[in-house]
């Protein structure tokens, strides 16, 4: 890896001819970059889990005032079953790592407590599964130009709705997905 190219706290948004379906139109919230590899949360692939289901799955009795509409993502392909939250950074939970001086991840059960009865911060996204890149994958896959990235806001993060996010990502660095080809060549 480039010294100068660490993606952490940055969007990694799928070019539109990425065809693998774990990725197709997909923006990754980068957690960690480094030369042993990349960690990231894909926070724009809505699973049909509920937060009520995922609250009765850990036996976790919420209050009444907490929507049961809130969004549980697809976080990406690895460790499916373990789940992840993305968090405005308020304190150190559990099991927390410090993403940015805004955001954290938090990965421990006492956070959904707290979502569960509106005691964490409001600004989070509960994913299962996580996104990974083996030590010099992700830089690979950038040259082979299946990937654009651009600094994370957490505006598109935590407010924006999921189906917009994509191409928010995108125009944050001037680029209209739209207006992509879907192919690629080398001169």
């Amino acid at each position: 890896m480039h010294p100068q190219t660490n993606l952490t706290n940055h969007f990694l948004i799928a070019m539109p001819n990425l065809a693998d379906p774990n990725f197709f139109h997909t923006v990754t919230y980068i957690c960690e970059h480094t030369d042993q590899g990349a960690m990231g949360i894909v926070i724009n692939r809505p699973t049909e889990l509920s937060v009520s289901e995922l609250f009765e799955h850990m036996k976790i009795t919420a209050d009444a005032s907490q929507p049961a509409e809130k969004t549980i993502y697809n976080g990406g392909p690895v460790e499916a079953e373990r789940g992840f939250v993305l968090h405005r950074y308020d304190r150190d939970w559990d099991s927390t790592m410090r993403i940015s001086e805004q955001v954290a991840i938090t990965t421990t059960r006492d956070i959904i407590e707290a979502i569960a009865h509106n005691q964490a911060p409001e600004q989070n996204l509960i994913a299962l599964g996580y996104a990974g890149w083996g030590e010099g994958q992700l830089e690979q896959e950038l040259a082979d130009n299946a990937w654009l990235y651009s600094p994370a806001s957490l505006d598109i993060l935590f407010d924006l709705p999921t189906q917009d996010r994509w191409k928010a990502a995108a125009e944050k660095i001037g680029v209209d997905l739209n207006l992509l080809s879907t192919s690629s060549g080398h001169a």
